[in-house]
């Protein structure tokens, strides 16, 4: 385990409240970490912290509910986050939006604005918030989660997957500017895993079926088969890894 250690170490979690966000949220706190539970509601955070609490001990989990479309609100997450422990050691960017399905020569502006702004802007933002304090401690881990859609076209996600891109490079950028003070930022590009976020894709029988014949491992992937790499890339296992995307599809990209 001591590679994988994370035993004091604070952890915020965006979309933490489900899914992908959750399986990363409970396995950090497996492996140590306090972590903070974010998403736009606070009941169902609270939801998540109180079962971390009751599994691992009552200062393991705080709720803190943030809007990512919001600049106060996630100042507010990261002082919450400061106000419980003290520090930030870990960030994971994973609260995302798609209010769209469909040919770009469909989209709204104010669609495509939210995409971008919800999916890149608000990740810049909240990094923004936490490289100071890691920079001046020279440790620190960010990990955006990104998708294969970032590394591919697509016909009906099309806005979604130039964000997912652009997150690949704002990683690769902040790692550049970061490196040096020894603060490393990757991402996590899954595939199509069975969350509540992509039911659009599952829930639809003929493009599940396409979807596993074409995936080597003839299936879509669970939100705690993301959630091993995040705790990687959070611990001192990934310490001289930095700038780079690991993918988890199931083969699909290869």
């Amino acid at each position: 385990m001591e590679l994988f250690e994370l035993k004091g170490q604070v952890a915020i979690i965006t979309g933490s409240s489900r899914g992908i966000g959750r399986a990363i949220a409970e396995r950090l706190a497996e492996h140590g970490a306090h972590v903070v539970i974010s998403s736009r509601k606070l009941a169902p955070c609270q939801e998540v912290a109180d079962a971390i609490n009751a599994r691992y001990g009552d200062d393991r989990a705080i709720a803190v509910a943030a809007n990512i479309s919001s600049k106060a609100e996630l100042q507010n997450l990261v002082d919450a986050a400061r106000a419980q422990w003290g520090r930030i050691d870990v960030l994971v960017c994973n609260a995302a939006s798609n209010p769209y399905y469909g040919p770009m020569a469909g989209i709204s502006d104010d669609q495509f604005r939210k995409i971008l702004d919800n999916n890149i802007i608000s990740n810049h933002w909240l990094i923004s918030m936490v490289a100071p304090e890691m920079t001046a401690r020279r440790s620190g881990s960010i990990i955006i989660v990104s998708s294969i859609g970032g590394l591919r076209g697509s016909p009906i996600i099309g806005a979604y997957c130039i964000s997912k891109a652009a997150d690949m490079q704002l990683a690769r950028n902040l790692s550049v500017e970061l490196g040096p003070h020894q603060v490393r930022v990757n991402c996590i590009a899954p595939g199509l895993i069975k969350t509540d976020f992509a039911r659009a894709l599952w829930e639809d029988q003929a493009l599940l079926a396409e979807r596993n014949a074409s995936t080597p491992l003839r299936r879509i992937g669970e939100p705690d088969e993301i959630a091993g790499a995040a705790v990687f890339l959070a611990s001192s296992a990934s310490a001289f890894m930095t700038g780079q995307t690991l993918v988890i599809d199931g083969g699909v990209t290869i």
